[in-house]
């Protein structure tokens, strides 16, 4: 099955041609219609986040940056090892 993405940008529409699996077009289309929005405008909007969240700058807090440094551990240090140890002696 074929769906076409219809892309307004500088008022231009584009045009996309995908091949997708029936039942993912189908389950799609029901997401849509659920949430009240166009299945074109839903994968336009997906899409755009690919590129967002490269951009996105994840903000530091001054309390986070007072803290960066304070623990010293090994390189090879485990922390899901750590934490797996730390959980089953709290709970003997």
């Amino acid at each position: 099955m074929i769906i076409f993405v219809r892309k307004i940008f500088n008022s231009m529409d584009t045009k996309l041609t995908l091949n997708l699996d029936k039942k993912v077009i189908e389950k799609a289309k029901e997401y849509a219609k659920s949430h009240k929005i166009r299945l074109s405008r839903l994968i336009e909007s997906y899409l755009s986040s690919l590129d967002a969240k490269k951009d996105r700058d994840i903000e530091i807090t001054p309390l986070v940056k007072s803290l960066s440094g304070v623990i010293k551990l090994e390189n090879d240090f485990d922390y899901k090892e750590s934490y797996t140890d730390h959980l089953i002696e709290k709970y003997k």
